[in-house]
């Protein structure tokens, strides 16, 4: 892409999880290859931070889970809110681009709209879940719209919102010659037997609610070894009692683990749809504050909590909450998703529709170009 004297130069980015951090940095790649003198300051993570961005807040400090936890730390999330807002007045960025993160970055927008300054969307609300009303809120403070799903374009529309599909940026994730790790069990001290992973999520509270669970894992399966992914920012301390259990932790290479895995036990979120186009068979398990379930259960009004299913719009891989995620569920589950098992095909040809739903790759150059655009007529 040419470059030109009146393209601006200033972008910030607000992203407060691990999956923002991911697709945040495959962005701040394609825009700086398209042009490399743009500045960008961001809420990310090492990977951001690794693309080009300078992160001035770190996603470790900003992951919250459930209605009762966000309550509780609320004075610091508030804290986050002024904090953000010195920021962007000191950069006094052309754009400011939100990555989900939708409580937090939809009441900074109504500041943004304010200020005057461009907004865009990427990986919006999953307000098609709950909190409809926020698409009062998107009309009013967002100027562009880029969604990731294939239903989402249809329902933005439907409330008058003009949104563009461009892919899911999974699959740009996927598409890049994946890193040679010829010696993945060696190094990370692994038996030769069958791995059985366990993805227990990034937040604090949700790695204690599941690493329990997982713990009669290696007595029912024991000619599989148990492996649990590790995320970097948290002390190994955390994941004790799975180490206790004879249960290995690989830190680093989640997609590498999860590709050498038989099947997987998985955290509802983003990592069930990884998980899935890595083609490795999952349950899924979710276990919160009862309290925050319970309102959950009461304001949101999906079918399905993993992705999976939300975009397959079927039972295509099973779901376990509070009470249902417990040992005994998790362990039938997963001899059901062993290889030779007919539920394993029958999970394996659903993941061939998802492939085909979500279409190829391409959605950060996308994306990326477009706001080079819109930035380009912004300041023209």
């Amino acid at each position: 892409m040419s470059t030109s004297s009146t393209l601006p130069k200033r972008l910030f980015i607000i992203s407060g999880e691990p999956s923002g951090d991911l697709h945040g940095a495959n962005l701040v790649s394609a825009i700086l290859e398209q042009e490399p003198r743009t500045e960008i300051q961001c809420w990310g993570g090492d990977k951001m931070a690794k693309a080009g961005a300078r992160v001035v807040k770190h996603i470790d400090e900003l992951a919250f889970m459930g209605f009762v936890e966000i309550i509780a730390n609320l004075p610091q999330i508030l804290r986050n809110f002024s904090l953000c807002k010195r920021q962007i007045t000191d950069f006094n960025p052309d754009m400011v681009l939100f990555i989900y993160y939708p409580g937090f970055n939809l009441r900074m927008a109504k500041f943004i709209s304010k200020l005057g300054i461009e907004s865009a969307y990427y990986i919006s609300p999953q307000i098609w879940a709950w909190k409809e009303s926020r698409i009062t809120k998107i009309k009013r403070y967002i100027d562009h719209v880029f969604v990731i799903l294939p239903f989402e374009q249809k329902f933005y529309e439907r409330h008058g919102v003009k949104a563009e599909f461009v892919g899911h940026p999974l699959l740009d994730e996927f598409a890049k010659d994946a890193p040679q790790d010829d010696n993945f069990y060696e190094n990370h001290q692994l038996s030769d037997k069958p791995i059985i992973s366990v993805l227990p999520g990034s937040r604090t509270q949700e790695i204690k609610k599941i690493l329990p669970i997982i713990s009669e894992l290696p007595e029912a399966f024991p000619n599989h070894q148990i492996v649990v992914s590790k995320v970097a920012w948290q002390p190994l301390s955390l994941y004790q009692p799975a180490v206790d259990k004879g249960i290995k932790i690989v830190e680093g290479s989640t997609y590498t683990l999860i590709s050498n895995s038989e099947a997987a036990v998985v955290t509802s979120g983003t990592a069930t749809l990884e998980t899935a186009l890595l083609s490795t068979p999952q349950v899924v398990v979710y276990k919160a504050n009862a309290l925050s379930v319970l309102l959950a259960r009461f304001l949101v009004k999906i079918k399905y909590i993993s992705l999976v299913n939300l975009i397959l719009d079927k039972p295509a891989i099973t779901e376990l909450i509070q009470k249902e995620a417990n040992s005994i569920n998790i362990i039938r589950e997963l001899k059901s998703l062993l290889t030779g098992s007919e539920n394993r095909q029958r999970v394996l040809q659903h993941y061939n529709e998802l492939h085909q739903l979500l279409g190829g790759s391409g959605a950060s150059k996308i994306v990326a170009t477009r706001l080079l655009k819109i930035l380009v007529k912004a300041k023209n």
